[in-house]
């Protein structure tokens, strides 16, 4: 029944991805809140479930400082990939091909939230599930910056609607290919670790700034308190 369920969920997370591309089109300015909470959220996935994990599966394999060590591996190498976002337009001038890198890098993350998902589930379905909603926030947060990095830099419409349908098909290529594998416990650990760095990365580096400069305010705060403290109550809740 696994692979059922981490399907319709990629195909939920296409459909988060597009409803935030075109809520971008039509709202922007008005989901800093959203962004907020999520970044919360995604945070707690880190700190809540998957570091936790990830030291439960690889106890007696792993010390606690092997396992940070790849967390903490997961994490730079999203910075890495993110340093091939340019989000911010250089002295304001738009520049078409940071927009195409930009798309094509959130469509990357895409790919690897929907991967992560599916491995998540071969864990445990609980931990999946919560993986499940962190996807779920970031990649609607990812089709709002997908439609955002093109159209700043210059891209039409049309162009951005295009990379918006990639970014979209792109988690479910990846928890496509996550059925095709079957770690044992010991990788499943470093997966757990790794996974671990990258949604501290998404959360921290990614959502958080980005709904703090949009709404500068202690609203913006509230919320991502608010979803770190859904996700503690969630995970606290499942285990």
């Amino acid at each position: 029944m696994t692979s059922p369920i981490v399907i319709l969920i990629a195909l939920c997370a296409m459909a988060a991805t597009m409803t935030g591309g075109l809520l971008a089109l039509k709202l922007a300015g008005k989901l800093p809140l959203v962004m907020g909470f999520s970044a919360g959220a995604v945070i707690g996935v880190a700190f809540f479930d998957l570091g936790p994990e990830a030291l439960d599966a690889g106890a007696g394999l792993y010390t606690p400082r092997t396992l940070l060590a790849v967390a903490a591996l997961g994490f730079f190498f999203y910075t890495a990939l993110d340093r091939l976002v340019a989000r911010h337009d250089c002295e304001g001038q738009a520049n078409p091909t940071r927009g195409l890198v930009g798309a094509a890098s959130f469509s990357a993350h895409s790919l690897l939230d929907g991967f992560a998902m599916g491995v998540a589930f071969q864990a445990s379905p609980e931990i999946g599930l919560i993986v499940a909603a962190a996807v779920l926030a970031h990649d609607f947060a990812d089709g709002l910056n997908t439609v955002n990095v093109v159209m700043k830099n210059g891209g039409t419409r049309s162009f951005a609607l295009r990379w918006l349908a990639v970014d979209a098909a792109a988690p479910v290529l990846g928890a496509a290919l996550s059925l095709l594998i079957t770690p044992g416990r010991g990788v499943l650990a470093l997966l757990l670790a790794l996974f671990c760095g990258f949604f501290l990365h998404i959360g921290a580096s990614g959502l958080l700034p980005e709904s703090h400069r949009a709404y500068p305010r202690p609203a913006t705060t509230i919320a991502t308190l608010l979803g770190a403290a859904f996700l503690y109550l969630v995970t606290t809740l499942v285990r």
